[in-house]
């Protein structure tokens, strides 16, 4: 199971990125799994983001991000994309995306079936 995430860079207060997290692997129906995204500065806690649920149908938000993030997925691709507005400095950290066959918004790695490899978001002021 791979879940490869990618879009990340540098970009200045207010902008606006898109990143993607490619899925691949997965030994049961690819559209029956949830996809999160966690993220990590530099000596901080882990921070929740945002997760969606299998069908699109459903999605949450980590309440730092409410209102300028997006998630949302593409089951033909096997991609779930975050797009991100409004950046702020707070924003700059690692973005992992993570999957569960349920559907999860929770910080742990440990409640989540899988993880992927990240990708840095640097935020200049």
């Amino acid at each position: 199971v791979q879940l490869q995430a990618s879009g990340g860079g540098l970009v200045q207060v207010g902008g606006s990125l898109r990143l993607s997290c490619k899925v691949s692997g997965f030994t049961w129906d690819p559209d029956d799994y949830a996809i999160g995204w966690l993220r990590q500065a530099p000596g901080k806690e882990r921070e929740y983001v945002a997760s969606i649920s299998s069908s699109g149908g459903r999605t949450y938000y980590g309440d730092s991000v409410k209102g300028r993030f997006t998630i949302s997925r593409d089951n033909a691709k096997n991609t779930v994309y975050l797009q991100m507005n409004s950046l702020k400095p707070e924003d700059t950290a690692v973005y992992y995306c993570v999957a569960d066959h349920y559907f999860r918004t929770d910080s742990r790695w440990s409640r989540w079936d899988y993880w992927g490899q990240g990708t840095l978001v640097t935020v200049s002021s």
